[in-house]
């Protein structure tokens, strides 16, 4: 189906667009660009497609006078920059071969050929430098009736590349409505094991984008009555998820996540391969420690802010308010502020004090100098350095060894 569309005009600048139709006129914008105009959001990616060989393509924009980086020849794809702003040009497609991870693939001038290769028919259109729409598998009645739809046959785009499993509850949450499409959601549980052949790093990346996306309790319960979910969290705790939320907690991805498995997170994190900045950020919120409560006392701050850098005490405030609570507020916001307005409190003793104390680096030094933080903290942090002194010369610690 074609029609005229009236796309283009919504572009801000197609400057750099129209060049690279004049080095090469048979090129169309694809994929999410088409979609994005479409619904009237802003684009920050303009792809297109082209039936020329990539080859042709880097010689074709180079003589023009354009920067071409050859981001990825063996799938056909070549990315202009113009003035600073990149645009990838893929070659048409179709597939050669599947094995559910990987693709080989060969080029084509068949525009329908290549368009159904993709994932859903909302990512299948193209759009021309007339402004004419190509819409070959009915992408404009979806993405009107905000439903998300595989691209011909559900389980065969499934065998192809597993990780459209994800990726369509991904897509559902945020062009959907209602209940996901029926056929996809019987060919994903029909095909389950194949997710067990993706790279944990690719399963973690698609599941961590579904977390900070929309109704994302929604997603998280679907993917679990289709059976997805358990093939890498077997035990998700959703009314923990659902109290975090009514918390109106950030939408962090890692935070979703230990709301999710906090009983399981250690095993979580090697199971998906996590990043260790990631694996950190989950061991600090299983430790619980310092407690956070909305009653505490200024030196019970002050403790925590020593304790704790802000953002991670922020974090698990929402972690806290939502396991003993679940409710919007109680004090929790005024803690939040109050942890917000605290001074990162600083340990006035360090090891020049020590040495001037008669101390040599070793454990003794340490032992001194943890004796005195300790007290400063039981003082609520307040001490400063000759009160610090005073304690651990009456305690007589630099004594001991």
């Amino acid at each position: 189906m074609t029609r005229p569309s009236g796309l283009l005009a919504r572009l801000n600048d197609r400057s750099g667009l129209d060049e690279l139709w004049r080095l090469l006129p048979e090129a169309r914008l694809v994929g999410g660009s088409v979609r994005d105009l479409m619904r009237g959001v802003p684009v920050h990616d303009l792809d297109l497609a082209t039936p020329d060989y990539p080859e042709d393509v880097q010689k074709i924009l180079r003589a023009g006078g354009v920067k071409v980086i050859p981001t990825g020849l063996a799938h056909g794809t070549v990315t202009a920059v113009i003035r600073g702003t990149p645009y990838e040009i893929t070659t048409l497609r179709r597939d050669e071969e599947t094995d559910g991870r990987h693709a080989v693939v060969a080029w084509t001038e068949n525009w329908e050929e290549d368009a159904a290769r993709r994932d859903f028919t909302i990512n299948a259109m193209s759009l021309d430098r007339n402004d004419v729409l190509y819409d070959y598998f009915h992408g404009v009645e979806d993405l009107a009736a905000h439903r998300v739809r595989f691209v011909g046959e559900a389980g065969r785009r499934i065998e192809e590349d597993a990780l459209r499993a994800l990726r369509f509850f991904r897509f559902d949450a945020r062009y959907g409505d209602g209940a996901p499409d029926a056929e996809a959601c019987q060919a994903i549980s029909q095909r389950l094991t194949l997710i067990d052949t993706l790279s944990a790093e690719r399963v973690a990346s698609e599941f961590l984008r579904i977390l900070t996306g929309p109704r994302v309790v929604q997603t998280v319960t679907a993917m679990k009555d289709v059976g997805l979910l358990a093939r890498f969290l077997p035990a998700p705790n959703v009314l923990s998820l659902q109290r975090l939320l009514a918390c109106q907690a950030p939408a962090d991805a890692i935070l979703r996540l230990f709301a999710l498995c906090h009983a399981e997170w250690d095993d979580l994190a090697e199971r998906l391969k996590l990043s260790n900045a990631d694996r950190d950020r989950l061991r600090l919120f299983g430790q619980n420690v310092p407690d956070l409560f909305p009653d505490m006392t200024d030196d019970d701050l002050r403790r925590a802010r020593f304790q704790q850098p802000l953002p991670v005490l922020l974090e698990r405030s929402w972690l806290r308010q939502a396991h003993v609570l679940g409710e919007p507020d109680h004090g929790w916001t005024v803690l939040r502020q109050r942890l917000e307005r605290e001074s990162q409190p600083v340990f006035p003793l360090g090891g020049n004090d020590a040495k001037d104390a008669g101390l040599v680096p070793g454990p003794a030094m340490g032992k001194w100098l943890k004796a005195g933080q300790a007290w400063w903290m039981q003082q609520g942090c307040l001490p400063d350095r000759a009160a610090c002194l005073a304690y651990l010369s009456s305690v007589s610690e630099k004594t001991e060894t």
